[in-house]
């Protein structure tokens, strides 16, 4: 039977912190461990990629690539993993499946700024159905269009008109 009174930690669970500067006879006095004197004998040191002075590695190295600051962020989905949320219930195939049907299902957390269609490794075989999305895939469009679908998505001129 455990009693309140015999709980303890597992030996070395607790570790008591190290109290520097207390003295030279606790063998971590005086400079606390830090050495002589100097910048990183001090407090608030920040000298992570300093090399004393010389070019740093990190700024000798050449810099490549571009970040776009207004990127476009999409929800990627397969549509395999639509095909499950059709065959459990979860999406009506019969209407048009856009994003935010796909938030209500479940399928997205957020429609951000469209939605992606691409294919997954297992055959999609609702028919009929109709989807607006922001891309999807050569592959994705000729695979609903032949089950008799549909794949709206908006032209690139009027995505230019919008910006």
């Amino acid at each position: 039977m455990v009693r309140l009174n015999d709980l303890s930690d597992n030996p070395g669970a607790n570790k008591k912190r190290v109290r520097v500067g207390r003295g030279i006879g606790s063998g971590i006095g005086k400079t606390s461990g830090r050495g002589g004197k100097g910048q990183k004998g001090r407090a608030g040191v920040a000298i992570n990629g300093f090399e004393g002075g010389q070019m740093p590695l990190h700024m000798r190295m050449p810099k490549r690539g571009f970040n776009v600051p207004n990127a476009k962020r999409y929800n990627t989905v397969r549509l395999d993993r639509i095909q499950a949320y059709i065959t459990s219930g979860k999406l009506d195939h019969k209407g048009v499946i856009d994003a935010a049907a796909l938030v209500a299902a479940g399928v997205i957390r957020r429609p951000l700024d469209g939605v992606r269609l691409v294919l997954g490794p297992n055959a999609f075989e609702a028919k009929k159905v109709t989807f607006k999305v922001t891309h999807a895939s050569a592959g994705v469009v000729s695979a609903i269009e032949a089950l008799g679908g549909k794949v709206d998505m908006p032209r690139v001129e009027d995505t230019a008109a919008d910006a």
